[in-house]
């Protein structure tokens, strides 16, 4: 089957018509081994890349002539748009493409990328002017046009594919799009916005809204709500309703109105998130308590349906892995059922390590019960860890909150120092940063605390303490959005109107910038050593003077912390120890315990360690000799809000 958008007739419109024989590859890309050893990317696919940028380096390393966007220079491009008019284009769809992404797969690779994690491409409602996100489906087996075709995203993966690079979708399973439109009762729940208007809010109570009917094109709600007849009901496809048709019966959606209460369950399961339309996943039998028994469930027709859809993109495209967007807001039961016959139809493809990731707010026992009882790989958004890593570096935080997440505790349940380093993508900034209600900013968005100082503090610490490391797009150009809303996180890096840094038509795909070279290199060295991917972990004693009964974790003094704030990793016999000085304005030095056993030898190699990496280069490839100082100790000093790596 050849698949063809350059005409909407070409595409499936029901899960019965998808020819199973012919989208399926000879071969597909395997798995890697373990996916702690990946470096993941997390992009807005609309805030990319256009294609249009002028003079990056393309992905073979060679100059590029085309494009008619220059380079952005702090100097003479910084703050120069009206700030207004500059805010409201953040709103917008921008432009970003799968080629433009595709354009800048070696600029991904140079840096040191393996894994790109990129928000949904799939088909929006028509009518939704700010759906630029991704996340309001309107057709589940197609690529929205905005960001190109099902070609654009194949010919995306097989070029990724050959820079050693994964692709990783954003899907849901949670929602749908604002598909339909409520019949609103005059006397339930009237509201007022923000001008004085009153309208009648759709929330939840438990209670079934009466549904008016599915969106057109236009967004007028004129479609029956129902399983469409297309001989009476042609202009539904391809922008009304819902797709694929199996979706369309209404009792695919819970239709009950709004989420107000985010934590009051079943309201979280069964509400809409804001005007996204939720969908019925099935249902668990309860036990004597009301509990739900998750190994008693029943899948909706719907999330058969989600799962063959999915299982489509796979076989389509080669993709690597999901990032499940709203795992909170959905049944274990159904979670595990969706993970368990993806990882299935992935096995059948060669793919014995697809990677299942879930959004899982809620802390870090909610992430812990979802992820043992699921069969998810791996948790994302852990509320304790962008909070610590941020505010870690910036000396707001104790260590040993930080590197205590990933300790052996009864929370965790498992023998090991190293399961969470498998099971937690760690990463400080994201898209919408829900822990910051409404005051959002980026790492570098924080002027008070001098974000841009501590950048490579922070991301030292991300990249190279445990778990599975997520830089998110244009931190490594010192990006620095903040605002009131999620907008001020997205800015674009191929400029037009909303570029970063408050500027407009420049681009920011600068490899020479001192952030990505600092992660080129520090990116190098964890490809390089397994303890800096896979190593237990221990947040290590200090000691000023390193005399006797002087030594202790670095901890808050007043409030805040400035001072060395050493760990090491140990793998197989060898230990790499890192620091971070949380001291913007001073080096700081430490006395640092090591392994005791490791380095007992004194007059043998184990009796030193040489740097291998430091934010000051004048200090790499020094040695400091290894002493007989609470077991054993070396010496450290690390540069203001620097980093350093000895071995």
């Amino acid at each position: 089957m050849t698949i063809d958008n350059s005409t909407h007739n070409a595409l499936e419109r029901s899960i019965k018509e998808i020819d199973w024989n012919a989208i399926r590859k000879p071969k597909y890309y395997e798995s890697p081994a373990a996916w702690e050893d990946q470096v993941l990317y997390f992009l807005m696919l609309d805030r990319f890349s256009n294609d249009r940028e002028q003079g990056y380096i393309d992905n073979d390393g060679k100059p590029t002539s085309h494009g008619k966007t220059p380079l952005f220079s702090f100097s003479t491009d910084a703050y120069k748009a009206d700030r207004t008019s500059w805010a409201d284009a953040g709103d917008e769809w921008l432009g970003g493409t799968l080629k433009g992404l595709q354009s800048k797969i070696g600029y991904l690779q140079r840096m040191g990328v393996t894994a790109i994690w990129i928000s949904p491409v799939f088909k929006q409602v028509a009518s939704d002017q700010h759906s630029y996100h991704g996340y309001g489906i309107q057709n589940f087996l197609d690529v929205d046009k905005n960001f190109g075709t099902r070609e654009d995203l194949i010919e995306l993966v097989n070029v990724a594919h050959a820079h050693g690079i994964r692709i990783i979708l954003d899907i849901i399973l949670n929602h749908a799009g604002n598909i339909f439109v409520y019949k609103l009762d005059p006397n339930r729940y009237p509201a007022k916005d923000d001008k004085g208007h009153t309208y009648i809010d759709p929330r939840w109570d438990g209670k079934v809204y009466p549904v008016e009917g599915y969106r057109d094109a236009s967004g007028a709600a004129i479609l029956p709500f129902q399983a469409l007849d297309m001989s009476t009901h042609g202009p539904a496809w391809p922008d009304g309703a819902v797709w694929p048709s199996e979706l369309q019966p209404s009792d695919t959606y819970t239709s009950k109105g709004r989420i107000d209460n985010w934590d009051y369950d079943p309201e979280f399961m069964e509400g809409d998130f804001v005007s996204l339309k939720d969908i019925h996943h099935g249902e668990h039998t309860r036990d004597s308590s009301g509990q739900r028994v998750i190994d008693d469930f029943t899948p909706s027709p719907a999330l058969n349906i989600l799962c063959d859809v999915y299982k489509f993109w796979i076989a389509l495209t080669d993709v690597d892995g999901f990032r499940i967007d709203t795992v909170k807001h959905m049944e274990l039961g159904a979670t595990r059922f969706f993970a368990s016959v993806i990882k299935e139809f992935a096995q059948s493809l060669g793919k014995e390590h697809f990677f299942l990731v879930g959004e899982i707010t809620g802390g870090r026992s909610r992430a812990f019960e979802t992820l043992d009882l699921t069969g998810l790989d791996a948790a994302l958004g852990i509320d304790e860890i962008p909070d610590k890593l941020d505010y870690l570096a910036k000396g707001w935080r104790e260590p040993s909150d930080y590197f205590g997440l990933f300790r052996n505790s009864v929370q965790e349940r498992r023998a090991s120092h190293v399961w969470f380093g498998k099971h937690v993508v760690t990463l400080f900034d994201d898209h919408d940063q829900v822990r910051k209600g409404k005051s959002k900013a980026r790492f570098c968005g924080d002027k008070i605390n001098r974000g841009f100082t501590y950048l490579k503090a922070v991301l030292g610490l991300n990249l190279t303490s445990m778990g599975i490391p997520c830089i998110y797009y244009g931190t490594e150009q010192g990006f620095d959005g903040a605002g009131e809303s999620d907008r001020f996180l997205r800015e674009c890096m191929f400029g037009g109107d909303f570029g970063s840094l408050q500027s407009t038509d420049r681009h920011f795909f600068n490899e020479q910038h001192e952030i990505y070279r600092f992660l080129v290199d520090v990116l190098e060295l964890r490809s390089k050593y397994l303890p800096l991917r896979r190593g237990r972990q221990y947040l290590r004693e200090i000691s000023d003077s390193g005399a006797p009964g002087t030594f202790g974790t670095p901890r808050m003094i007043g409030g805040q912390i400035r001072s060395v704030v050493p760990w090491s990793r140990l793998f197989a016999n060898q230990e790499i120890l890192l620091a971070i000085n949380t001291d913007a304005d001073n080096p700081r030095s430490a006395w640092v315990t090591i392994d005791n056993s490791l380095h007992s030898d004194l007059n043998s190699p184990a009796g030193r360690m040489t740097c291998l990496y430091s934010t000051n280069s004048a200090q790499i490839n020094t040695i400091t000799l290894v002493e007989a100082r609470n077991g054993r100790a070396v010496h450290v000093t690390v540069p203001p809000a620097g980093f350093v790596i000895f071995i």
